[in-house]
């Protein structure tokens, strides 16, 4: 059949609308800009818009999107607690000595141990997690103290008092009367003892394998406050002489290298203080007790 010219305007309009109803929304579109003509009818069909033509449904109000308002879910990984504490600064005992004993094996500390967690200690702990790429905080956790452990070996008793601090041993029944210097070479200590009441302990360190410490029981015979050996010509301060050329005498060696070197047979003291106090109250003729 033809159709007449009246007729097809409304026939378009018709399937414009039939259209319409079936994809959801149409709009009429004016031709563009550059005065080309566009397709009449434009569908939006549903779940198939582009980016550029709605908003994005993460961004923030103030970034010109985001009509629902919601964040985008925070995907960073969670915190990682810090590792606990064992020992910081001022602390102190046999762990710490430990502490200081390792580290010495690795050089990263060089005085000690003294059992206490000094600024040097503190020092070395941190130059050894930097090292290590661990958090530099100078404080021993448990991550630094398993890294430490694994690194060095269990430390003997004179490596964790190289430098004295150790505790005495009980003294010889010989010790018990009198007047007595009673000298322990098992606990490496010298106890002054007075009528089996003892005035002060301090550590000593006695001579090497050819030249070892007597044992015995002896009586300080002379006393030399500035003595010079006449053997190995170096000082033997605040000598006190109990058996031949053998004294208790202060010792820079020991003060310096602690329990690494050994003397000539004397009985050597590093704390120059309780020595020198220790010269002074002891008198010729008081009893010397060395043993094991």
């Amino acid at each position: 059949m033809r159709i007449g010219g009246t007729r097809r305007p409304a026939l378009v309009a018709a399937a414009a609308v039939a259209l319409g109803a079936l994809y959801g929304g149409c709009t009429v579109q004016a031709p563009g800009s550059d005065g080309r003509d566009r397709s009449p009818v434009h569908i939006d069909v549903p779940g198939t818009r582009t980016p550029s033509a709605h908003r994005s449904a993460t961004a923030g109000p103030s970034g010109g999107g985001g009509g629902t308002g919601r964040s985008a879910p925070d995907t960073s990984a969670p915190a990682v607690p810090a590792a606990p504490v064992l020992w910081s600064p001022g602390d102190s005992g046999r762990d710490v000595r430990e502490l200081q004993a390792r580290l010495r094996q690795l050089d990263w500390l060089f005085d000690g141990p003294t059992g206490t967690y000094d600024d040097l200690t503190e020092k070395a702990v941190g130059g050894f997690q930097g090292k290590r790429g661990l958090p530099r905080t100078g404080r021993t956790d448990t991550v630094t103290w398993q890294r430490l452990r694994a690194m060095t070996h269990e430390p003997g008793q004179w490596e964790l008092y190289l430098m004295g601090g150790q505790p005495a041993g009980a003294p010889d029944p010989r010790c018990l009367t009198g007047r007595v210097l009673c000298i322990d070479k098992t606990s490496r200590t010298l106890r002054w003892m007075i009528d089996g009441r003892t005035v002060s302990t301090m550590a000593v360190r006695f001579g090497a394998q050819y030249t070892p410490t007597r044992e015995g029981v002896f009586q300080v015979y002379w006393k030399s406050r500035h003595h010079v050996s006449t053997i190995y010509h170096s000082p033997m301060p605040y000598a006190m002489f109990f058996s031949g050329g053998q004294a208790v005498h202060y010792s820079y060696d020991f003060a310096a290298r602690g329990y690494a070197g050994g003397s000539h047979g004397c009985v050597n003291v590093r704390d120059e203080a309780a020595v020198s106090r220790l010269f002074a109250e002891v008198r010729v003729g008081d009893k010397v007790v060395v043993y094991w």
